[in-house]
C-alpha cells in the first residue's frame, strides 16, 4: 500500500526515481520509530502484513508478539463446562475465541467458516493475486483431511490430479504451502532420523493451526479423534515455545537370512536446549500389540532421553518399567510444567 508525498512535485522526479513521490506503510513506521515516547503496535489482516514484511523492513527494530488460538486450559476456563465435555468441544470448535464465547452451535459454526473461507483464504487470493482460488481450495481440503500425514509437493499434485481432476505443478503447489503456512492456517513439521541425526528433507507433515477451522471447512466431517489428538497436541507443544519435529527411528533386522529395514515414527520430538523428549500420540494402547508398537520406536531411540506417550482421557501420569510415562491427554494439555 503506498500513496503519493503530496508535498512533491512528481514531475519534477526523474522516472527512474518515481517510487521516491510515494509513501508506504512502512515509510510511516520507520519514522515514528524514531521517537523514543512511542510504543508502537501493528496488527492487522494477514492479507496485508505478515511477519515475514515485519522481518524484512524492520530488521533490528521489533519484536514479533504471535497470538495463537486459545489453548485447552484457556478454553476451559472460560466454558465452564467439565473437563471430559470441555475436552470434547475442544476438539471439534477449536479455540478461536468468538467460536468460544458463542454458545449457538450453528453461530459458532457458521462464524468458524465463514472465517476460513472470507477472510483467510480471501487475504491469500488478493494478497498474491491469484487467478482463482480452485486450486487452493482443493489443496486446502486435502491437507485438512490428511492432517498428521507424510506429504510434500509432488505428492500433493498428485492427489489433485487423481482425485479431483485438478493439473498443476510441485512448483505452483510448494507456493501455495507456503502461503498457507505464512497466513498461519498450517504448521510444517520437519522430519528428523533419531539415529543418523540429521533432517529428512522430504515428506513432512502439516498440521492445522485451530482445529475449529480444520472442522469447519471440512463440514464437520472427518472428525477421526485420533488425529484431532495429535494436531491438538503438536499446537500446544508450538504455543509452549518448544521446537517440534517428527521422528524417524530406522532399524535393521535380519529375517529369514535377509537384511531388512523398517522406518517407525515417533510422532514428536520435543527439542529443550541440549535435551529431547519423544512424544508418542497413542489414542488407545488397550490392546497389549498396539501398545507395543507405540513404544517400540521409544525403546529402539538408543538415547536416554525422556519419553512420553499421550493417551485419550483424563489418565494420570504413570511409568512403565522401562521409564516410559504414560498421561492421558487432558492432564497433559493441563499440566504446564510437565516437560519442565
Amino acid at each position: 500500500m503506498k500513496v503519493k508525498n503530496p508535498l512533491l512535485d512528481e514531475a519534477m522526479i526523474a522516472e527512474e526515481d518515481r517510487e521516491l513521490a510515494y509513501i508506504t506503510f512502512y515509510d510511516v513506521l520507520n519514522d515514528l520509530l524514531g521517537n523514543p515516547n512511542l510504543e508502537i503496535y501493528v496488527t492487522g489482516s494477514n492479507s496485508r502484513m505478515l511477519s515475514k514484511d515485519i522481518a524484512t523492513n524492520f530488521r533490528g527494530r521489533s519484536c514479533e508478539i504471535r497470538v495463537f488460538p486459545l489453548c485447552f486450559s484457556e478454553f476451559l476456563s472460560y466454558s465452564g463446562l467439565d473437563r471430559y465435555d470441555a475436552w470434547n468441544q475442544y476438539m471439534t470448535y477449536g479455540g478461536m475465541p468468538q467460536a468460544v464465547l458463542e454458545k449457538d452451535i450453528s453461530s459458532k459454526s457458521g462464524y468458524l467458516s465463514d472465517l476460513m473461507k472470507k477472510v483467510y483464504q480471501k487475504d491469500i487470493v488478493d494478497r498474491y493475486k491469484l487467478k482463482d482460488d480452485y486450486v487452493l481450495e482443493n489443496l486446502v481440503k486435502i491437507l485438512f483431511s490428511s492432517i498428521g500425514s507424510l506429504t510434500n509437493p509432488h505428492k500433493l499434485v498428485n492427489t489433485l490430479a487423481s482425485v479431483l481432476n485438478v493439473k498443476t505443478t510441485d512448483e505452483a503447489i510448494k507456493a501455495l504451502l507456503g502461503y498457507l503456512e505464512d497466513a498461519f492456517i498450517f504448521e510444517r513439521a520437519e522430519r528428523f532420523d533419531v539415529k543418523g541425526k540429521s533432517y529428512l528433507s522430504s515428506p513432512f507433515k502439516y498440521y492445522a493451526i485451530d482445529v475449529g477451522l480444520r472442522n469447519a471447512y471440512l463440514g464437520f466431517r472427518q472428525q477421526e479423534k485420533t488425529h484431532l489428538m495429535e494436531n491438538i497436541i503438536y499446537n500446544e507443544l508450538i504455543l509452549r515455545g518448544y521446537s517440534v519435529d517428527v521422528g524417524v527411528v530406522v532399524l535393521n533386522r535380519r529375517i529369514d537370512g535377509k537384511l531388512q529395514q523398517s522406518r517407525h515414527e515417533i510422532d514428536f520430538i520435543v527439542s529443550t536446549g541440549f535435551q529431547k523428549i519423544y512424544i508418542q500420540s497413542a489414542f488407545n494402547i488397550e490392546d497389549s500389540q498396539k501398545r507395543q508398537m507405540e513404544i517400540l520406536p521409544l525403546q529402539k531411540t538408543g538415547d536416554f532421553f525422556r519419553k512420553i506417550v499421550i493417551t485419550e482421557g483424563s489418565q494420570e501420569a504413570w511409568s512403565d518399567e522401562e521409564g516410559i510415562r504414560y498421561i492421558g491427554v487432558i492432564p497433559f494439555l493441563l499440566a504446564k510444567t510437565i516437560l519442565k
